[in-house]
């Protein structure tokens, strides 16, 4: 590896690495604007500028630019670096509009740190500024031209890395313009990645314009719940009202870029329909009297019917804590069914991934993205796995081979990321032979067990989408206890009551039975016709632990408080201006501590920690780190 000296530091660093790249690893920063680890340099901001004392090359160089070579001595403190950065700084500011006071990236944005860093603090230019008009680019993207600097970050991201088509560079000199020929809704299904990537405030997120600083914002590691990928995110909220979710980078999952499905789709968290009070028979009541009535009416449930008429249902968007406390719920009462997916066939389809999986066959999205070969088998990754589709694509650009599968594999979700492809009618028409890193990528729920069966025969890695952010977790529990769908239990004849836990029950599974509790957070068909309603946190609001589909097992921390947000509701729904100590609307609990307070009623004892015994290792998850993959359940420490 070739040796250099940075700034008196001798480093050695693997051929090819930049001197932006190799300066950053010996923890000095070189301002930049155009490069960006995932899109690489461009050499458009000039910003960079370092001075090469020694070396094949000498004199300022673009350090974004420069490949390390041996004997290289660089300087980032020389006098004629400094300069020229300084220089940079001040041409990109000449025709700035100054608006840092009403600009959305204020506090987190590079051309405000590096200008304060340069020494600016007196403008020198009187002249005419440059002007631009912006255009509407849809309900979450905020579009300000005149703060562009031209590091093109955008349209690399937007073309070259999403295939986007309906976004890009026009006009020349100094009057370039980064935009839509005619303004209109973005396109692109990762358009909402613009305002993470520019460095300056050109797009900023419309869904939280005004509302708050960076510094002002409540934050903490995160999972997406609105798929089995499990992408990392950092909610942002205030005053307990989540206002916007960014992208997390994980380089074993999603990278650095989100979906505008995970970043924008409606949560449910602020919903003013969201239900946040204890109900017993459709009245409000405290936590007390709903657990007291709950387990007495369990109690005598089960002695006019049985515990074999009774059900516990989990679900694969509960939390890994809460499945876990509903398998302890049901082995302390005996029950008839445990469940932790309601249809038979995404019961089957989880059962059948989980048992195929292994480390030996098992990718990850950032595996994806570097396979040769992808077969895509009867799934819209659009809408089951949206970061999976910016996966095969960067395989796509390296020159692998992208095949669609079977009649429901639309072309459509191609066409969104620019991806040409070859249709064949099943897998068993491909021949994987000729290629080193093939992977076939399939929805549990569509493939059935021969098409599990033939993806196994293939060699090549797989991937499985699966139901819900905690499937594959919820799939290990139920091939430990056993479980059954829940349309399975009824279809018996035998259930007459149910304990369901944020699960979505369709309302002809509920005919004839005569207990119906309910735990969720979402206004469900269950929840408006349980007898006991218990209102359950969001993700946001409580720490735990999602298993994606790959088996990788993430920690997530509670960003917020749950309450009624301060802004945003309806005047007729804002809580009284009352003195109090309880947080208006802030009842709901964590699903895991509302089942283990529940089973303390009906006997058990005080449950303190739910990841307890096999599953305690999952606590000592850094939430900030890749995760742990989980192929079985963990064996006794």
């Amino acid at each position: 590896m070739p040796k250099l000296i940075i700034d008196t530091i001798e480093i050695d660093v693997p051929a090819g690495t930049l001197i932006l790249e190799a300066a950053r690893s010996a923890g000095i920063m070189i301002p930049h604007f155009c490069y960006h680890p995932a899109l690489g340099n461009a050499g458009a901001c000039r910003v960079c500028a370092v001075k090469v004392l020694e070396g094949p090359v000498k004199g300022i160089q673009m350090s974004c630019m420069t490949p390390v070579q041996e004997g290289m001595v660089v300087s980032t403190t020389d006098a004629d670096a400094v300069a020229m950065r300084r220089h940079v700084i001040e041409w990109l500011m000449l025709n700035h509009p100054h608006d840092c006071p009403v600009c959305d990236e204020g506090g987190e944005c590079l051309l405000q740190d590096y200008t304060v860093a340069a020494g600016h603090g007196i403008r020198r230019y009187r002249g005419k500024k440059r002007t631009h008009s912006n255009q509407y680019l849809g309900d979450h993207i905020q579009h300000e031209m005149n703060r562009c600097i031209q590091c093109y970050r955008c349209v690399r991201f937007y073309q070259d890395y999403a295939g986007g088509v309906d976004l890009g560079v026009m006009g020349r000199a100094a009057m370039v313009y980064f935009g839509r020929f005619a303004e209109g809704r973005l396109e692109s299904p990762f358009a909402g990645n613009l305002p993470d990537i520019c460095p300056t405030g050109v797009y900023t997120d419309k869904t939280a314009r005004f509302r708050a600083r960076y510094w002002d914002y409540d934050m903490a590691p995160s999972v997406c719940p609105h798929c089995s990928l499990g992408c990392t995110t950092i909610p942002a909220a205030r005053y307990r009202e989540l206002l916007k979710i960014m992208a997390r980078r994980n380089d074993a999952v999603n990278g650095w870029f989100l979906c505008d499905r995970g970043r924008f789709a409606d949560h449910g968290v602020n919903s003013a329909e969201r239900p946040r009070t204890p109900l017993v028979d459709g009245r409000e009541a405290s936590w007390e009297e709903a657990l007291d009535v709950l387990a007495a009416r369990i109690g005598q449930f089960c002695e006019a019917h049985g515990p074999g008429s009774l059900a516990v249902v989990g679900s694969s968007r509960l939390a890994q804590e809460g499945n876990l406390q509903a398998a302890l719920l049901a082995e302390l009462l005996e029950v008839g069914a445990l469940c932790f997916f309601v249809d038979r066939g995404e019961a089957a389809a989880a059962a059948t991934a989980v048992s195929v999986l292994s480390r030996d066959t098992v990718v990850s999205m950032a595996e994806v993205a570097h396979a040769d070969c992808i077969a895509i088998v009867e799934c819209d990754l659009l809408e089951q796995g949206p970061m999976m589709l910016l996966a095969a694509r960067q395989a796509w650009r390296s020159g692998a081979k992208i095949y669609l599968v079977g009649d429901d594999c639309p072309q459509e979700q191609m066409e969104s990321v620019s991806v040409a492809t070859t249709r064949v009618p099943t897998l068993a028409d491909l021949d994987f032979a000729p290629y080193k890193n093939p992977v076939v990528i399939c929805a549990a729920s569509g493939c059935g067990e021969d098409g599990f069966a033939l993806a196994g025969r293939t060699g090549a890695n797989l991937v499985f989408l699966l139901p819900g952010p905690n499937a594959f977790g919820a799939a290990l529990l139920a091939r430990d206890h056993r479980a059954v769908s829940l349309a399975e239990a009824v279809g018996s004849g035998n259930i007459k009551g149910i304990l369901a836990f944020e699960a979505d029950i369709a309302e002809e599974l509920l005919t004839g039975v005569s207990l119906l509790a309910v735990a969720d957070r979402l206004p469900t068909a269950a929840v408006k016709n349980s007898q006991v309603f218990l209102p359950t946190t969001a993700w946001v609001e409580m720490d735990g632990t999602f298993i994606n589909n790959e088996g990788r097992a993430q920690r997530f921390r509670k960003v917020m408080n749950p309450g009624l947000p301060i802004k945003g509701l309806d005047p007729a729904l804002h809580p009284p201006r009352l003195h109090r100590k309880a947080v208006p609307g802030g009842e709901p609990r964590p699903a895991w501590r509302i089942i283990a307070d529940l089973a303390e009623r009906l006997g058990a004892e005080r449950t303190v920690e739910p990841l307890s015994e096999r599953w305690e290792m999952l606590r000592n998850l850094d939430p900030e780190g890749e995760g742990q993959r989980i192929f079985t359940t963990p064996s006794p420490s």
